[in-house]
């Protein structure tokens, strides 16, 4: 029985080592197998990839900064909204990105905007956008300037616009404006009065109160006199001139008017213009009848009203022939001699004014 186990543990030995050695040749061939088969080749990388790995190394290179002047505002003022764009290492950007149209604004009015472009060499550009902002509406209090994305590229030598390919783009940071209010926060807890009642007024300001009154009317006599005192001076400044300077005054003006040389036609016009401005002056300075502005009939009608009827006729028939000397048609131009004798009739006519 001994011996008998002994042949079957033997045999059993003998098997395990026959399989043990089948498995190792099975290994050892599929490990020849495939190192014999050719390694996979990695192809180069795809335009995208391409593309995505520029853009992640020139992202560093476009440096944006955004700012406001101002924190906080009134209704209508104005305050800029700055972008400052720093492009080195050969990059740029396309700036109509940064036109006032893409501005997202809320309850914001643009007024105005300047770009300015700074080119320090070496493939450095400065870029700054200034936007000249304001609001008309205090909803809401906060107001916000959106963010904006910015496109940027690689400057190429010969490159035209229309062949600008973007190589990514980055985040132009936003900001936000308070809108100042004399008016509190909070509307409910609002206290525009006083809740005390009023204090009394005392019995001094109460008796006080006629006598102040009082001094008012006063006061107001003193300045009614002196407007009356200015009024006299100015009636006596506005006195008739007197009878002698009168005359002196006519008595120049008429050898002026016969210095003319009344043979032109423009000599005989210019003495009937002055004639009928000498009787005129007559009139408002011997009989107070302002004739300047008047028609002659208007004159005769005054003059009559003040008793000289005895010089209207005459005055209204001289004024008429100057009327029609100085604006009538060449040929109705009265002559050399007419003229004279207009001259001698305004003496005339002077003359029975003075006194």
């Amino acid at each position: 029985m001994t011996a008998h186990c002994a042949r079957r543990a033997a045999r059993g030995r003998r098997i395990a080592i026959v399989a043990a050695g089948f498995a190792l040749s099975a290994g050892m061939a599929a490990n020849a197998a495939t190192a014999a088969q050719p390694a996979p080749q990695t192809g180069p990388p795809s335009d995208r990839q391409r593309q995505q790995t520029e853009a992640a190394g020139l992202r560093d290179y476009v440096v944006v900064r955004s700012s406001v002047d101002r924190s906080a505002i009134w209704i209508g003022d104005r305050f800029s909204f700055i972008v400052d764009v720093d492009c080195s290492h050969g990059t740029d950007i396309l700036t109509d990105d940064l036109s006032r149209d893409r501005l997202r604004l809320d309850e914001l009015d643009v007024l105005g905007m300047e770009e300015t472009r700074e080119d320090r060499g070496d493939g450095h550009i400065v870029y700054r956008f200034t936007y000249r902002l304001t609001t008309y509406s205090f909803e809401p209090a906060t107001k916000r300037i959106g963010e904006m994305n910015l496109k940027y590229y690689v400057r190429r030598p010969g490159q035209r616009p229309e062949d600008i390919v973007p190589a990514g783009d980055v985040m132009v940071p936003g900001a936000t404006v308070v809108v100042r209010s004399l008016l509190p926060d909070d509307m409910n807890f609002a206290r525009y009065h006083s809740e005390r009642p009023p204090v009394p007024r005392a019995a001094a300001f109460t008796m006080l109160q006629p006598i102040g009154i009082g001094l008012v009317i006063v006061s107001i006599v003193p300045a009614v006199l002196w407007m009356v005192a200015l009024q006299r001076q100015w009636r006596h400044r506005r006195r008739r001139q007197s009878a002698r300077q009168l005359r002196h005054d006519e008595r120049a003006s008429l050898d002026e008017v016969r210095a003319l040389d009344v043979e032109a036609e423009a000599g005989r016009r210019e003495a009937f213009d002055r004639l009928s401005a000498l009787v005129r002056r007559h009139v408002s300075g011997a009989w107070g009848v302002s004739a300047n502005g008047l028609t002659p009939a208007e004159i005769v009608s005054a003059l009559s009203a003040q008793g000289n009827g005895e010089v209207s006729a005459e005055a209204t028939l001289f004024l008429d022939t100057c009327e029609k000397a100085r604006y009538g048609r060449p040929e109705e131009l009265p002559s050399r001699g007419a003229c004279l004798a207009a001259i001698d009739q305004a003496e005339q006519l002077i003359g029975l004014g003075r006194s």
